[in-house]
């Protein structure tokens, strides 16, 4: 990247730039970048001498559009080429309170969960808080609708790029804005607890989404390798201390895989695991992925891993199936290389 993005910056931030002066400009530039405008140019309310300097000193990121799958239940999944040739995946869910959207954090990711399609070619580099946004913006604008919700569950380990995720969290909730409210943003970690840690002190008021899949370490660590450098009970004790210090339920999202983890005795270990906490399981059946054997658990079975938790005292939903006949199910999103369409 050549020149900084402007779409990186808070309006705070840009009205310390000395380009934009008068100070008060700040506001109209940032509010015609969450518009969409691919350069300042097109920003037509400010003098054209600052629209030119701008031009000249920064850059206004705009991803291109590869390709879009819509699903027959209305996901969409966009593939996005960003400016340095990376590809990032994203998808933009429709509930009755409205689109939600699922962004990419990282161009691929480096965690290595056997289960997950976004692990496979790697990392390989962060996205910028910019790149995080423009999923989001973009995906509004294609589908005419002002998105509500967002998760950020698609390629990437969030807490694995924090600091530029945490910028993100605060240009995403700016009024003039995107203006999307924390408790209306969900944050999925396959469990980084150094980071969730980090994450508890800054208070926000974000859901933390645990990928939890196992409920003791030694089948968690055949399928997650972060297992083994983070046990079970400091990940837990980090997750209750996330919800003591933000009054924030933390939820945990466990893939269904057949005959690994889904038994009762499974359940059960579970939820004695979790007993005492306020915590939600939200379970998801596995969504399969070309390299793996791994196959998704019998409805079935589900249900009854359901009943045994809930009769203990543990919230469980199971998690409705969006966007799987277009490869936009949990753990199917990747970082493809892929010639321009």
């Amino acid at each position: 990247m050549s020149k900084p993005y402007l779409k990186d910056f808070t309006p705070a931030e840009l009205a310390a730039l000395p380009e934009i002066t008068p100070a008060y400009r700040a506001k109209q530039v940032f509010a015609w970048l969450h518009r969409g405008v691919s350069s300042a140019a097109e920003m037509t309310d400010l003098p054209k001498a600052l629209r030119e300097t701008l031009d000249e000193r920064y850059t206004v990121s705009k991803p291109t559009m590869l390709r879009r799958q819509i699903s027959s239940d209305g996901t969409r999944k966009y593939l996005w080429e960003l400016a340095d040739g990376n590809c990032v995946e994203t998808v933009l869910m429709r509930y009755k309170y409205g689109p939600s959207v699922c962004v990419s954090t990282q161009a691929g990711c480096r965690m290595g969960c056997v289960f997950c399609a976004s692990t496979k070619l790697g990392l390989s580099r962060n996205l910028l808080p910019s790149e995080i946004l423009d999923q989001i913006l973009f995906a509004g604008l294609d589908c005419g609708e002002r998105v509500s919700h967002v998760v950020l569950m698609g390629t990437g380990e969030p807490l694995d790029n924090y600091d530029n995720v945490r910028k993100f969290l605060t240009l995403v909730g700016t009024d003039g804005g995107l203006n999307i409210g924390a408790r209306n943003i969900s944050l999925s970690t396959c469990g980084l607890c150094d980071q969730i840690d980090r994450l508890a002190d800054e208070k926000l008021q974000i859901t933390l989404s645990v990928s939890l899949h196992a409920p003791n370490d030694t089948l968690r660590q055949q399928i997650m390798p972060i297992a083994r450098k983070y046990p079970m009970e400091w990940l837990l004790r980090s997750c209750a201390r996330y919800f003591e210090v933000t009054g924030r339920r933390v939820s945990y999202e466990y893939i269904m895989i057949r005959g690994f983890n889904d038994t009762p005795a499974c359940a059960e270990e579970l939820a004695e695991r979790l007993r005492g906490q306020n915590a939600h399981v939200n379970l998801i059946r596995l969504n399969n992925i070309a390299e793996s054997p791994l196959r998704p658990s019998l409805p079935e079975s589900v249900r009854e891993f359901q009943r045994v938790l809930t009769e203990r005292g543990i919230t469980a939903t199971v998690r409705r199936r969006l966007g799987d006949d277009i490869s936009a199910a949990c753990g199917q999103l990747r970082r493809e290389q892929i010639n321009r369409l």
